[in-house]
């Protein structure tokens, strides 16, 4: 196997412990417009990308309304309330040991560049990575292209990075830019969603010591 030298995460819910704000967020929105409330089981049930169609899911219906309309008020909402947010308990120890192993560290997420650049400097882990890429505008479509761009950008070779991602469209990005790929089951989506995938899925990314 060839060696990796690159890990690429995903931020939001891979590193960032953002899930009960997005499900407290969304819920407003929900309420709003005197739609049923969802729990995390329901959550984790429905989320996915592209978000439009997860939106749908839980009962937006856009003949009434643009999506752009409850995209926009979420971003609004969320960011008042993601600097309660945590970092994952493990995510200063395990960025520190990659660091103290020579791996190079990006992110690669599908939130807002502003934003990502904004939390990153929040948590005070800045330090560990060489690039964050985010997406142009807050309406989380596909990373594969800007992943491309950073593939590109820092000259990684693909098969020689490992995306560290929370959802099966982190393993679709993956697949798509030619990268290893790890799931990690304490964000976004479940256990057993994940696993269909037939990716590697880890519970806590202390276990990614044995893994990369």
């Amino acid at each position: 196997m060839i060696k990796t030298d690159t890990i690429i995460w995903d931020w939001n819910g891979t590193l960032l412990n953002d899930t009960d704000i997005c499900i407290e967020t969304i819920n407003e929105l929900l309420s709003k417009r005197g739609l049923p409330l969802i729990d995390k089981a329901k959550y984790h049930e429905t989320f996915g990308f592209p978000v439009i169609d997860y939106y749908r899911r839980i009962g937006f219906d856009f003949s009434k309304e643009p999506f752009e309309i409850p995209a926009l008020e979420y971003i609004a909402l969320y960011e008042t309330k993601v600097r309660n947010c945590s970092l994952h308990s493990e995510v200063p120890e395990i960025l520190s040991y990659f660091e103290s192993k020579n791996y190079r560290q990006v992110i690669l997420s599908a939130s807002e560049n502003q934003m990502l650049e904004t939390m990153v400097d929040h948590f005070g882990i800045r330090t560990y990575f060489e690039q964050l890429s985010g997406l142009d505008n807050h309406f989380a479509t596909s990373k594969t292209a800007i992943g491309n761009s950073l593939l590109k950008a820092l000259s990684i070779k693909p098969q020689q990075a490992c995306l560290i991602g929370d959802t099966t469209h982190d393993y679709e990005v993956a697949q798509q830019l030619g990268t290893r790929c790890i799931l990690v089951s304490n964000g976004h989506q479940p256990l057993k969603t994940l696993k269909k995938t037939g990716c590697r899925v880890i519970e806590q990314l202390n276990e990614l010591v044995t893994c990369l």
